[in-house]
């Protein structure tokens, strides 16, 4: 599908189930690319950060994983059918990985997190060939990590260290991970090993899922969101405006 570009982002319009669809196609006719779910702060980090707009701009997939952005994307002539998120991605990715014999590897997050969701994900599919490893390395450290990564034969890569660390690390090690699909999953460890609680899913349909995050991490995401949904919101309105004067002109 033609992408459709809202702000400073081109989205591939899918949905969730295409979106793994086009996941395994890619595997099956072995090509290699990175998967990018962009939400408002990172759309709006983008702005500001040329080396994560760079990286974005050249992902093999861009999803829109932020209510806000379905909603606001006619608005910017960008129709996007629905949000897909990366922790959901990880459950089904994994369910289809083990059903097609296909090799996961979850990086991020302490031992004990990232161990908790690699020992979830293996009872919930028993055949899953899935390896895993923390994410607190230096950055001295990175070409081994790699390298274990390629070793595992893995082809979908789940990293999972915030952004941008997580997309440096994808970047920076391309050519020696060895794998056909590489995914940022942000915070998504901690929700699925339980440390964070996700938002009751009427909470995600009014897009208020930024809140609930910020109401568990106040410290650590209230500027961020008070910076970047600011920055967003001022921007729809901008683009609010001028379709206004464009209609009455």
């Amino acid at each position: 599908m033609k992408r459709v570009r809202l702000l400073n982002c081109a989205f591939d319009p899918l949905t969730f189930s295409q979106t793994v669809d086009t996941i395994f196609t890619g595997l099956q006719q072995k090509k290699r690319g990175w998967l990018c779910t962009v939400n408002v702060a990172i759309l709006m980090m983008m702005r500001s950060n040329h080396r994560l707009q760079h990286f974005v701009d050249r992902a093999s997939l861009i999803v829109a994983d932020g209510q806000p952005l379905v909603w606001f994307g006619p608005l910017f002539n960008a129709q996007i059918p629905e949000r897909v998120t990366g922790v959901d991605l990880i459950g089904e990715l994994c369910a289809r990985a083990a059903r097609d014999g296909v090799g996961v590897y979850l990086l991020g997050g302490t031992q004990e997190i990232v161990g908790r969701v690699a020992q979830r994900l293996q009872s919930a599919n028993p055949t899953l060939k899935l390896t895993f490893a923390d994410g607190y390395f230096v950055a001295s450290e990175a070409p081994v990590r790699a390298a274990a990564i390629a070793a595992s034969g893995a082809q979908i890569l789940l990293v999972g260290m915030g952004v941008p660390r997580q997309e440096k690390f994808i970047e920076e090690q391309w050519d020696t991970l060895g794998v056909g699909m590489a995914i940022g999953v942000g915070g998504s460890f901690d929700v699925l090993a339980g440390v964070r609680q996700r938002a009751p899913l009427w909470v995600q349909k009014i897009g208020m899922e930024w809140f609930y995050r910020l109401i568990q991490e106040p410290r650590r995401l209230f500027k961020r969101y008070l910076v970047t949904n600011s920055q967003f919101l001022a921007l729809v309105l901008v683009r609010f405006l001028q379709v206004i004067l464009m209609r009455r002109n």
